[in-house]
């Protein structure tokens, strides 16, 4: 139970690494608030499902009232919302940017706006973004995702210095996956998936629960004296 009773908020939790995440924290023993723009493909005692538009400011803010109002407090802010809209760059249209750019990286730091500062106030606090591999090494056709996952890494160094100037333990980490197995890579032919698991040193693709292993490290108590870190989970994977 190295969670126990932590209250989380996990954005894009409804289902894949965001459902991993969620589920894996409520086996820790924290209280799980997971946000989605659809409802949860699950059910979990621990874990209490809400609609969200990460992208809506006004909404964000809502939402922020109502947890505090209900659990007193947050304790761990994970930043998992996210979707694509590819295109290569000449064919790109402003509502592929756009969107992407909403609610990938305008979304995580529409949360992180009210949450961090409640962590400083009450004392600390682990907020963990999850980038990507394509927003460490960029990728072909995916210039917008790609430069929203390399802002999260920025809004994540930044968070770092800026949560704990004080000398409060707000702690601000990071998770670039590389290609994971959830259900938008089930659609993807037999031949593309085994050429981005020879693309990694394990020669495999990843499973959401170790995405979400990794985010109840940074999570917990285990990752004390770790901030500002970007921890790749790929298998070792070169683009």
């Amino acid at each position: 139970m190295r969670l126990k009773d932590k209250v989380a908020v996990v954005t894009g939790g409804a289902q894949g690494i965001g459902q991993a995440i969620a589920v894996s924290f409520a086996q820790q023993g924290a209280k799980v608030v997971a946000v989605d723009m659809q409802t949860l493909k699950y059910e979990h005692e621990n874990v209490v499902g809400k609609i969200l538009n990460v992208a809506d400011s006004d909404a964000c803010k809502t939402f922020f009232d109502e947890v505090i109002e209900q659990y007193g407090r947050i304790d761990i802010l994970v930043n998992n919302a996210g979707i694509t809209r590819d295109a290569m760059t000449r064919k790109m249209t402003d509502e592929q940017w756009n969107i992407v750019i909403d609610v990938n990286l305008k979304g995580v730091f529409n949360l992180t706006r009210y949450i961090g500062p409640q962590m400083e106030e009450k004392g600390g606090g682990s907020i963990i973004n999850i980038s990507s591999v394509v927003g460490e090494y960029g990728n072909i056709g995916q210039a917008n995702y790609a430069a929203t996952k390399a802002g999260v890494i920025g809004l994540t160094k930044t968070w770092a210095k800026e949560f704990a100037r004080k000398g409060v333990p707000v702690r601000v980490n990071a998770i670039a996956p590389g290609y994971v197995m959830t259900d938008i890579l089930k659609t993807v032919p037999e031949d593309l998936l085994k050429q981005f698991a020879a693309l990694t040193m394990l020669k495999r693709l990843g499973e959401p629960r170790e995405i979400a292993d990794a985010t109840v490290f940074l999570a917990s108590n285990e990752s004390s004296y770790i901030t500002g870190h970007v921890l790749s989970v790929n298998g070792g994977m070169r683009l």
